[in-house]
């Protein structure tokens, strides 16, 4: 059975002192339950401090990008073994944010997956279709498209390190939410799909996560689906009751 996965993808939020408590909070409330995973994604200049916050505890750390080398002349980046380094167990990879306004490709994100999971890391990788999209009934087109590009020359082994977050682009940061059935055909399509490009006991084991506008009130009947395995949570991670809340509804 897979284990339900709860991560916050704090985006471009918090203070450090705030970012400490916040994790502070969330540490506290988990009171060491460990029937969910549970990771956080700070902003890069808080990771090392929330890292000090979390360490010891069931909540993992992560970031929220990376760059697919391990050094040199690439001003402004953070490679896999600096997070590493620094602590993190997991790395957002794909997020829409990064496909849509920073115009990254599927072929970048293969590279920094490769890189991320080269380093030690774990990824997040994130997939979505936008609104347009949707409408056109190109769905599961998208994803196809984004899942093979983003996992080229990716092994079942290396499966075994990756987590997939499904996040309709017209979902984040909207308060709208795919409904729980939308949710589920999503994710058994991808679970299909990855099924052909690995092999069936790999997606059978592969966590999938859902995001876009997940909160306390919804966050139950969207992690009952059968193959919704978590939630990859933007806003409601900010606030450490509403976080606490989804992962009491992923137990």
């Amino acid at each position: 059975m897979r284990k339900k996965f709860i991560a916050g993808n704090w985006k471009m939020n918090t203070a450090s002192i705030t970012g400490e408590l916040l994790a502070a909070g969330i540490v506290k409330g988990l009171a060491g339950d460990t029937r969910v995973t549970v990771a956080v994604c700070p902003p890069f200049p808080f990771l090392s401090r929330i890292g000090q916050a979390v360490h010891g505890t069931p909540v993992a750390l992560g970031a929220q990008n990376c760059y697919p080398k391990n050094d040199g002349a690439f001003t402004g980046e953070v490679s896999p073994t600096m997070l590493v380094d620094i602590g993190c167990q997991y790395v957002i990879v794909g997020h829409s944010e990064r496909r849509q306004i920073f115009k990254e490709s599927d072929a970048f994100i293969n590279e920094k997956t490769h890189a991320a999971l080269k380093a030690g890391l774990k990824v997040i990788l994130c997939i979505g279709e936008t609104l347009d999209e949707r409408k056109a009934n190109r769905t599961e087109a998208v994803l196809d498209t984004q899942l093979t590009g983003s996992l080229a020359n990716i092994t079942a082994d290396l499966l075994a390190k990756i987590v997939i977050a499904y996040e309709p682009v017209w979902a984040i940061g909207t308060g709208l939410n795919a409904t729980p059935q939308q949710a589920q055909d999503a994710h058994a399509f991808v679970r299909q799909r990855i099924g052909q490009l690995c092999t069936k006991a790999a997606a059978d084991a592969l966590v999938i996560q859902y995001g876009g506008s997940v909160k306390p009130d919804n966050a139950a009947t969207l992690l009952s689906q059968p193959d919704v395995d978590g939630a990859l949570v933007g806003g409601a991670s900010l606030k450490v009751e509403d976080f606490l809340g989804i992962i009491r509804a992923a137990r």
